[in-house]
This record gives C-alpha cells, structure tokens and sequence, in this order.
C-alpha cells in the first residue's frame, strides 16, 4: 500500500487528541475510531516507522540498563544453580515442585495467550486487533523462552536436557514417553515455532517498508534480509492474506490442545487439588486471562511513552478490558466448579485440600486469588473504569499478580498436604527462588525493549487498511 496521499501532514498527538473531540463525533456518530481522524498514509508511517529508525530516546536507554542488571541478576542465580544444584531452592519433600513450575506454567499461560488473542480475533475479522496484535505476539514469544528455562533449571542435570528429545541414540535410550517433562519440551517448541512463523508472516510487508525508508546501509542492509524480496506486488498480497489466515487457524486449535497438555502435568496424578478433569479448560480460561492482562500491563506504558494515543486509542483499552472481564468470569466460575465438586464427589481428601486452601497454613494464598482474581475484576462491569486508562492498568497488574498465586496455590499448597500425614511439609521460596523469578522479569521486559527499538511494534499495513475503512464510514456518515 503506497505511503502517497493528497494530505501529508504528520498530525502530532496534541492535534489528533483535539480533532477527536470536535470530529470523531460528527464522523462516527455513537462509536469512538480506532484510529483518531487526522492521521493520513504517510503520518501513520512515519510514527510507527521513526520509533525504530529514528534517534534512541534517552528514557529507553534508561530503562533498558536498568533491565540490563536485573538480567545480570538472572544470570548469576543461574550460574549459581549450576555450580551448586537445586538444593538452593526451597524444594522438600514431598514438595518437589517449588517456584520453578510455579514460573514455568505462569510464563506459559502468558506466552500461550499472546498469538491466541491475535489469530483469534484475525479469523473473527476484528479490526480492533490492529495495533495490540504485534505486541501481543512478541509477548508470547518472549514469554514461552522464559517458559522453556524452568523445565531444564529444575532437572538437578541440565546439562543432559537433551535426553528429553527423541535424538537417535546409538545405545536405544529414548526419553521416557510418559513422563510430563517430555510432553512439555514437544508443547513448548512446537507453540513457539507456530508462534515464531505467524508473528513473522504478520510483519512482513512491514519489514518491506522498513527496508525502503531506511536511510542507513546497515537498517537496508538487515530489513532488505528479512524482507525475503517484499515488493508489494498483487500476487505478494494475494498469497500473503492466504498464509496469514492459514497460520492463524493452524495456531488456535494449537494453543488450546498445548495448554491442556499443560495441564495434564497435574490431572495425570492422584494429588488431591490436581486429579480433576476440568484443569484443561480451565488453564486455557487461566492463560487467556493472564495474556490480555500482560498485553495490558505492556500497552499502556509503550503507548504513553511514544506517545501513541492516536493509534492506540482508549477504544482498544476498553474492548481489551472487555475480554478481560469475560475470560475472569470463566475462570471465577472454574473456581467455583472446583469447590462444589470438591463437596459433591463425597472425597475427603478433596474436601480436605479445599478447607486447607482456604484456611490451613497457606489461607493468605487462596484469599489472595479470590481477591485479585474474582473481586478486583468486577470492577470492569462499569464503563467509567473500562474507559479509566490508569484504573485499567492497575486492574491488570492485580490480575498478573493473582495469576501467579494461583500457580503456587495449586502446585505448592497442593503437594504439601499428601495422603500421609507424615509427608506433610511447608514451603517458602528462597532468596535464589526470588532472584531467579524476578530475573525472568527482567529478562522478558529487557527483550520486549529491544522489540520496541528495532521492529515496528504496530502494524503499518493493517494500520493502513483500517485507516481506509475509517474513511469510507466517516463518508458514509457524511
């Protein structure tokens, strides 16, 4: 799509903020734009495109050295874990399952609702996608590689995460076929591969723009290799919406068949608070939640800081917000599922895990979930918060924070009450738990600001196309 147009002015954000107050109105009569009138072919690019090609800002070099030692944190309580074994962790008996699969199913949920949220709303033709669905798929991404450390960190010989692959072994020793561990690593690559081909097909013509604006032999030089020879031409476009819709249906059923697998790790067993048949659907409601609540907790901030409000507009915080409070009820109503039947099945051991969430040793845990989980969400049935961008915010971050919890609730309270009393036994995180978890978080932010800085975080040919629809139903109000 050709960056020409009669009007070539590049709106800035003061300007576009004050003609969405006097003509959104008048040219969207009820229903706010997605993209704020004023915005033409050429203004649209050359923000989106002068985020990456244009001069760093001091902020981002800020932000990111800051990022930069928390990653050097992550490192060294890695290099630690090495040199002298898991026993640094808090992990007992019979809670063998400590932070590190807390981190890993919390990272995956994230990771496995980033590309689902986007190739769902593409194939619903959901137009709202249109600047949130880059961000949301270099989320997964970079979620899943926080994902995939866990199951080898915890392995007590990480050296030989190899074993965990059917390579051909000289001496036919295959990986044990029913251990977790192993549909984990054949979940995990293959979501990410899925994901890494559907989050590039997506940005291609971009980078075919990129490579054309660029004034740098260097930027050409790395945007003209990526660009796989992009011209634009009918037939690139023709076979390029094919393959984008292909991929996004390929990825949906994908996402919710690994997630189950997920969860299979747990109902597999006979842990009371694990061997129960609706964990698959609801880890996939639980990663849906965490993933609108973390393209959230990204959007915001990145919007306000390159000043983006003309192309993400409050419109997306809102029907973002929506979805949020929908996938929240469904995993409210999972809770509740898992309580009664706790009751109807007449199990004791059932009953008895869930008396001991809600008030054993571990009672601040479950209060915490329901608190962030259920309570705070329904705050989103009114529209003055959905429309609140700050209160939004701060909705998402209880969210990410009870998501967690509600990891440790179900692994950690859960292993530590056994069939035997004498197996009974508490856990705690230890500093090199919370180093290692924290480092993650950074680590994931640190590359998410590497994203922001070298690829356009928003789509500028999907940008475009909506920007054309805008304009045949302002017309058509007119």
């Amino acid at each position: 799509m050709s960056d020409q147009q009669p009007q070539e002015a590049n709106v800035p954000h003061e300007e576009v903020r004050s003609i969405t107050e006097e003509e959104s109105a008048r040219r969207m009569p009820g229903r706010p734009p997605l993209i704020l009138p004023g915005y033409t072919y050429r203004s649209l690019t050359e923000q989106i495109s002068s985020i990456v090609l244009g001069r760093t800002p001091l902020g981002w070099w800020a932000g990111a050295f800051f990022l930069f030692l928390i990653v050097m944190i992550f490192l060294y309580a890695v290099g630690y874990l090495f040199y002298t074994g898991v026993g640094i962790w808090g992990v007992n008996i019979p809670i063998a399952w400590g932070f590190a699969i807390v981190d890993f199913v919390w990272w995956i949920g994230i990771g496995h609702a980033g590309t689902l949220i986007s190739a769902i709303l593409l194939l619903m033709y959901q137009s709202w996608r249109t600047s949130i669905n880059r961000i949301a798929e270099a989320m997964t991404l970079f979620a899943i590689s926080q994902a995939a450390m866990f199951p080898i960190l915890h392995l007590g010989r990480p050296w030989l995460f190899y074993w965990l692959i059917p390579y051909p072994s000289t001496m036919n020793v295959w990986p044990q076929f029913r251990s977790s561990l192993t549909w984990d690593v054949f979940a995990i690559t293959t979501y990410f591969i899925v994901s890494l081909i559907f989050w590039y097909m997506g940005a291609l013509p971009d980078f075919g723009t990129m490579r054309d604006r660029a004034k740098r032999r260097i930027p050409q030089v790395l945007f003209g290799i990526v660009a796989l020879g992009w011209r634009g031409s009918i037939k690139h476009w023709r076979n390029y919406q094919m393959a984008y819709l292909i991929i996004a249906a390929l990825a949906t059923p994908l996402v919710v068949s690994v997630h189950s697998v997920v969860s299979l790790d747990f109902t597999i067993s006979i842990v009371p608070g694990w061997h129960s048949t609706i964990f698959p659907p609801y880890f996939v409601a639980g990663a849906l939640l965490s993933g609108f609540a973390m393209v959230l907790t990204l959007v915001i901030p990145i919007r306000s800081f390159y000043r983006l409000h003309g192309l993400i507009t409050d419109r997306y915080i809102e029907n973002m917000a929506r979805w949020m409070l929908v996938t929240a009820l469904v995993v409210d109503y999972s809770y509740a599922t898992e309580l009664f039947m706790s009751w109807y099945s007449g199990d004791v051991f059932e009953e008895y895990m869930s008396i001991t969430r809600m008030f054993g040793a571990y009672w601040w845990v479950w209060w915490s979930v329901m608190m962030c989980n259920v309570v705070v969400p329904q705050a989103l049935w009114f529209r003055g918060v959905r429309r609140n961008v700050m209160a939004v915010f701060f909705v998402a971050m209880f969210i990410n924070v009870g998501m967690w919890i509600e990891r440790f609730m179900i692994i950690v309270v859960s292993l530590s009450r056994d069939f035997l009393p004498s197996s009974w036994e508490q856990y705690a995180g230890t500093v090199w738990d919370w180093a290692t978890f924290i480092g993650t978080l950074g680590v994931f932010a640190w590359l998410m600001f590497l994203f922001v800085r070298l690829v356009p975080m928003i789509s500028m040919s999907e940008s475009k196309e909506l920007l054309s629809e805008q304009e045949l139903t302002a017309g058509t109000h007119a």
